[in-house]
């Protein structure tokens, strides 16, 4: 059996990951697809931290630039990452993961409040935290909260599934000549305004020296050959 090179991770999954092809709402086979790949990572002692986007229900960001309140289109972007982890939550639990979603927005029904040291103390029981809400706070994003979260819980890495396999010099669905990064420093990927995470989540792995991976989350088992140490996708460091 695969062993993990790490000994606790923060994967940071996007809203749409969960729409599949629809490219909205929650699709219910991606989302059992995700818990089996996330399950098989998490077989291997792997202590997992989950950030989820809400860009499947809610953007805040798309919803101010039609004129919308920045902060209450944000708060509505919190809520719909909140949907999304509930949903996640009962397929993990489906898929034999003992789980436990903590929200930065209080919701006492549904979600314990986020507190660091009851978040590490789940982690170490052997549970999967997911972080609900980003940070509570509008004008940050979800990439925001990931960053912020991983280095909370002292994780060694952030693990961003996305829908590509990695970092390329432009959009590789646009031009058949784009490269692809191996390993990429932090500055480059600012100067170069590649598209990974926001500069603010950026800038704060890079002050705190945690190294961001990203890869392809459609490909089943991408997850664990991420913690398992194989080389996929890019390592931005």
């Amino acid at each position: 059996m695969a062993k993990s090179v790490y000994k606790r991770i923060l994967l940071k999954l996007s809203g749409e990951a969960l729409a599949g092809a629809q490219g909205t709402g929650i699709n219910a086979q991606v989302i059992a697809q995700i818990a089996q790949d996330v399950k098989a990572a998490f077989d291997t002692g792997v202590q997992i931290g989950v950030v989820i986007g809400g860009g499947n229900i809610f953007r805040g960001v798309a919803a101010s630039a039609q004129g919308m309140d920045r902060a209450s289109s944000d708060y509505m972007g919190m809520l719909a990452t909140c949907i999304n982890a509930l949903a996640l939550q009962d397929a993990f639990e489906k898929a034999g993961i003992p789980t436990r979603v903590q929200s930065a927005i209080e919701m006492a029904e549904i979600a314990e409040p986020y507190i660091r040291r009851k978040a590490i103390r789940h982690l170490e029981k052997g549970r999967l935290v997911i972080f609900g809400a980003g940070t509570g706070n509008p004008y940050f994003t979800t990439d925001t909260a990931a960053s912020l979260r991983a280095m909370e819980i002292n994780a060694e890495v952030i693990m961003k599934a996305t829908k590509v396999d990695g970092i390329y010099d432009k959009d590789p669905k646009k031009h058949a000549d784009a490269k692809k990064y191996d390993t990429i420093s932090y500055i480059e990927v600012l100067k170069q305004g590649l598209q990974v995470m926001d500069s603010t989540a950026i800038s704060l792995c890079m002050d705190n020296k945690l190294p961001i991976m990203t890869f392809d989350l459609a490909k089943p088992g991408n997850i664990l050959k991420a913690v398992a140490g194989e080389n996929i996708g890019t390592v931005v460091k």
